[in-house]
C-alpha cells in the first residue's frame, strides 16, 4: 500500500604587415577577454553553497529512510529546498535496520523547513509514478532528483538467485532510469534541473586476484547507472540539466554496518563522515549546469576540489 504525508568596413589599401598585426591584437584581445570570462565562470563555480542556495526548490530523494539518502534529506532541507524524502520504511521500527521517512520528515519540520513523506516501493512502476504525482501535488515540478535508494545482496555469481539479481537491477538500473524519464519533460520545458546519482566504488573494476565477498553483480549495477549518468548528461548539455553521479566511500550507515563492511581492521582513511556526502551532494545540485555536469566523481573530490567545510546535521537514525 502506497502511503504519503505532508507536506561599416574601409576599402582603403592597407599593408599586409599592418593588417597581421591588427589581426594579432584583436586574437590576443579576444582571448584575454575569453579567458577572463572563463575565471569568472571558474570563480563562480568553485564558490561554497549559499545557505539558501536550493530556496524554492523541489528535491526528490530516494532511498531516503536512514543513512545517506536521510543525511542528503536534512542538507537539502537546510538549503531551503522542499524536500520529498521516499523509501519503503515508514517508521523507525517497521525496518530490521533503523530509520523512517515519517521521523525524517518529522525532524525536517521541527529544524523550521518544508518536507513531504511519500513511501514508496521503486521496484514496482506504479509507486514511482505515484511518486512523482504526489510530489507534484504538494510542491509542484519536480528540479532535483536524488536516486539513491539500493538493495544489495552479497553472492558469488555461481550461486547467484534470480530473483535477487532482478530485484537489484530493477532497483538501482531501471527505477533511476524510469524516474529520470518522468522528471525530465518538466525539467527540460524550464531549462533547468539536476539528477544525481548514488553509486559506489563497487563499480570499479576489481583486482583480478582480489578474491571477492559477492560484489560482483552490485559493482555491475552501479558501473551500469555510471553509464547511464555520463551518456543523459550529455543528451541535455544544452537544456539546462546536470547529471552527475558520486560515490560516498565508506559512510556508516545502518546497511553498512549491517554487512560489516565497517569494522575494527578498516583503515580510518577509507571511510568518509556522512555529512561530507550529504555536502558534497549539495554542491553537484545547483550552479551552472553546462560548467558542472557529466562527472562520475567522489564525495572527498567534491570536498577538496570546492574547498567544502561540512555543516552540522541532526543525529542519523540507526548511527
Amino acid at each position: 500500500m502506497i502511503e504519503q504525508r505532508r507536506q561599416g568596413h574601409s576599402h582603403m589599401f592597407v599593408p599586409l604587415v599592418l593588417v597581421s598585426e591588427r589581426l594579432a591584437v584583436l586574437a590576443l584581445t579576444l582571448l584575454a577577454g575569453r579567458c577572463s570570462k572563463d575565471a569568472l565562470v571558474m570563480t563562480a563555480i568553485k564558490k561554497p553553497c549559499a545557505p539558501d542556495c536550493l530556496a524554492g526548490k523541489v528535491a526528490i530523494i530516494t532511498g531516503a529512510s536512514r543513512g545517506i539518502g536521510e543525511a542528503i534529506a536534512y542538507r537539502f532541507a537546510a538549503a531551503g529546498a522542499k524536500v520529498v524524502v521516499s523509501a519503503r520504511t515508514l517508521h523507525d521500527g517497521d525496518h530490521a535496520l533503523a530509520g523512517g521517512i515519517e521521523n525524517v520528515v518529522d525532524t525536517i519540520l521541527a529544524e523550521g523547513g518544508q518536507a513531504l513523506a511519500v513511501r514508496a516501493d521503486i521496484a514496482l512502476p506504479e509507486h514511482r509514478q505515484h511518486l512523482i504525482e504526489a510530489t507534484q501535488k504538494a510542491f509542484g515540478k519536480v528540479d532535483i532528483l536524488v536516486n539513491n535508494a539500493a538493495v544489495t545482496y552479497f553472492e558469488q555469481v555461481a550461486q547467484f538467485r534470480e530473483k535477487h539479481y532482478k530485484l537489484m537491477f530493477c532497483v538501482q538500473v531501471e527505477a533511476p532510469f524510469d524516474l529520470a524519464q518522468r522528471v525530465l519533460t518538466g525539467m527540460v520545458e524550464r531549462r533547468s534541473g539536476a539528477i544525481l546519482n548514488i553509486s559506489s566504488h563497487a563499480a570499479i573494476h576489481p583486482a583480478k586476484d582480489g578474491g571477492g565477498r559477492g560484489g560482483t553483480v552490485y559493482g555491475m549495477c552501479k558501473a551500469a547507472l555510471e553509464r547511464f549518468s555520463t551518456g543523459l548528461a550529455s543528451e541535455v548539455y544544452a537544456k539546462g540539466i546536470a547529471v552527475n553521479v558520486i560515490s560516498p566511500g565508506l559512510v556508516a550507515t545502518p546497511g553498512v554496518l549491517h554487512h560489516n563492511l565497517i569494522n575494527d581492521e578498516t583503515p580510518a582513511e577509507r571511510v568518509t563522515p556522512i555529512e561530507h556526502m550529504a555536502e558534497a551532494c549539495l554542491r553537484l545540485v545547483h550552479g551552472d549546469a553546462r560548467s558542472l555536469t557529466g562527472r562520475v566523481t567522489y564525495a572527498a573530490d567534491i570536498m577538496n576540489e570546492f574547498q567544502l567545510s561540512p555543516v552540522t546535521l541532526p543525529p542519523i537514525q540507526g548511527v
